[in-house]
Order: structure tokens, then sequence, then C-alpha cells
């Protein structure tokens, strides 16, 4: 009985975890390949950027890139979790649309020649329809660029290697309705038929469970905390995951990354106006029913009194603006604003200051009711 009981509380911790464990180790002196890697857990440290969730633009091409630049950039600096890059950029000055996407190779071309500046300058927007776009002013220098990039042949031990000595790798994948649904264990394509193509990153591998640990654009509540797990054989075998719609092998890597590595800049998120949430009493609720007829997917509900919250770094102070009004100026940290307004659909906009830059964060919002 209470060998049972331990096997359960084991279950429980793990099941709880959110995130895969990896233990990640280096190749050794004579060049072999450890049995595990993780970009999660080099010698204890996590330099893999938080999951963001790129919902409702097919844009996870870009966010795909930017968890390896991220992730680089981290480990290049030495500072875990600390480069947060714009997707949105990356996105639509690479020649990306909302109708479906946009080319890899385009994308890492533009990070060749331009860079991606830091998410501060261009925040997403999470709308579903292509519209004019504009980084802030000065985004040219505030960039990270990459040194170069590359296809890496679909073979197992090809991939462990780029994926060390590169860091989290970029994949076209093909999506079917059972990895949609995926929660637990090593996934492998069933008989389904496609739905769609993808693109994410592998951030890790291990040789015990033959998987690939690999990382998703859906946010955190999709999977396991935003990752699966996928047999290597999945990469290969009758019903294939790896496609190569964007050409090469479906698999790339970047070389290495240089700019400005750590801007001094002002940084800032929203704490509590989540894309997928509602608000209800200042209570956080899960959207239940995410999908309603004349509310925009990508705007957090709110009902009732609600005070919108940030957290920030490196910021003397921010601006608030609804509907590109400004309403309200906080000069002292914690930053935050009490919302009014009318029912309906509004744009957020909070702008952060330091003495020499400002950053900027974005959220369309739709109140339930007014909100005086």
């Amino acid at each position: 009985m209470k060998l049972v009981c331990v096997l359960l509380l084991i279950c429980l911790v793990v099941f709880s975890s959110g995130v895969f464990a990896f233990e990640s180790k280096s190749v050794d002196s004579t060049g072999s390949l450890p049995a595990r890697f993780s970009w999660l857990d080099v010698d204890g440290v996590n330099y893999v950027s938080p999951v963001k969730n790129q919902v409702p633009a097919p844009t996870c091409e870009a966010y795909a890139l930017c968890t390896t630049l991220e992730t680089l950039v981290n480990y290049e600096t030495e500072s875990p979790n600390d480069c947060d890059l714009s997707e949105a950029h990356l996105f639509f000055y690479s020649g990306g649309t909302c109708n479906w996407g946009v080319d890899v190779k385009d994308a890492l071309e533009y990070l060749e020649d331009f860079g991606v500046p830091d998410e501060g300058c261009f925040p997403d927007h999470h709308r579903a329809h292509d519209e004019p776009f504009e980084s802030l002013p000065g985004w040219e220098n505030r960039t990270v660029k990459i040194s170069g990039w590359g296809w890496v042949p679909n073979e197992i031990n090809a991939i462990k290697t780029a994926l060390i000595e590169h860091g989290p790798l970029i994949i076209c994948v093909l999506v079917r309705p059972d990895f949609n649904s995926y929660h637990w264990g090593v996934y492998r394509p069933g008989q389904y038929d496609v739905v769609g193509g993808h693109v994410v990153n592998i951030v890790g591998y291990d040789d015990s469970r033959q998987c690939w640990l690999i990382r998703n654009s859906w946010g955190d509540s999709w999977g396991r905390g935003g990752y699966i797990r996928v047999a290597y054989d999945a990469f290969t075998g009758e019903n294939k995951f790896i496609w190569p719609f964007y050409g090469g092998t479906g698999i790339a890597y970047i070389d290495g990354v240089y700019g400005d590595l750590e801007p001094d800049v002002p940084k800032i998120w929203f704490t509590n106006c989540d894309i997928q949430h509602t608000y209800l009493m200042g209570l956080e609720l899960p959207s239940l029913k995410y999908r309603i007829e004349g509310i925009q997917l990508g705007a957090p509900r709110i009902f009732g009194p609600h005070t919108v919250k940030l957290e920030t770094a490196n910021t003397d102070y921010v601006e608030f603006y609804l509907d590109q009004k400004l309403v309200y100026t906080d000069t002292s940290p914690p930053f935050s604003w009490k919302v009014k307004g009318s029912k309906g659909l509004h744009t957020l906009e909070v702008y952060a200051y330091n003495e020499k830059n400002m950053s900027k964060a974005f959220r369309d919002i739709y109140l339930m009711f007014t909100l005086l």
C-alpha cells in the first residue's frame, strides 16, 4: 500500500509540473553525443524563453524563429528568460500575411540583412487580419541579427548535433487532429488526414524515451506546458511528421547571433490581460467558450471593475492610451490603470519610458458592459 501511495505521489508531481523535465549534458571530450540534452536544462539553467501564444494569426514561423534567437541570446548573455523579441515585426517586415503565413527562408534572410528588434518595438496585436504596420522609431538600433543559417539532414544524429551546436531547431511539421489534442506521452502521428502545416522548435531529445522535446506556440495550456514529446521515428515513418514545405529538409538551424543583445530599453508586460481569459470583477478565469460571434478572438473579456496591472523593468513612467487617446499617466511602480470605457471592443496601448528609449505593450480588450 505504501509503495502504491509513493508511486501515485510521483505521478502527481510529474503531471503537475507542466513542462517536461529533461536532464541535459554536454558533448564529452571524445565527441560522443549525450543520451539526453535540452536547452531547458544546460548545466541546470533554462535558456528557453517562456512559451507564448500566437493565436489567432498564422505567425508560427516568426514565433519559432524568435524562440531560437531568444534562446541563443539568453545563452550568450548568461541572462535566462531575459530576451523577448518581436514576432510581429519579423512576420510582417519579412513579407508575412495573415492569409497563410510567411516563408521561413524569407524570414531567415531578413534576419541576416536587418535583424529583429525587441518586443517593445512592435508587440503582437493578436489579430487574424493584415493591417498597416510600423515598429517604433529607432527600432533599427535595437536589433538582433543572425550570422547565417542552413538546413539539417533529417537523420537522428545530425539533428542532435545541430541542436547542441546551434541551439533550438526550426522545423516544419504536418498537423493532424491527434497532434491538436496531445496531452501526455510520446506522440506518433496517427492514421488521420493532415489538417495543416505548422512551424515549431526542437529544444531537446531523450534516448531513453526515443523522442524529441518540441516547443509549440499555442500557449502553455496546450500539451504539457506548451511542449510535446515526439518519437524519433515520427520524422521518417509512414505518417511523416516533418515535411519540407519551405524547401531544404524542413529542419533549419541558425548559425549564431549578434547585434544589440541587451538593449537599454524599458520592458513591459501585462500581468492580468491574457488573450484567452475572462476577467469577472477582477477575477481571472479561462474563457470557456473562446470563440463567440462578434467578439474578437484575441481580446480578453472584462466584466465589472478591472485594474490593468503591468510588470516592468528599466522603466521610469508609463502612459495608458485607450483607442489612441491618452487616459492616464502613472509615475510610480507598480504601474496600473483602472479600466474605464463603453461596452464593446477597445484598443489598449501602454508606453513605457526611461531616459533613453520607449517601449510599447498592446492589447485589444472587450468590455462586456460600460465601465465608468
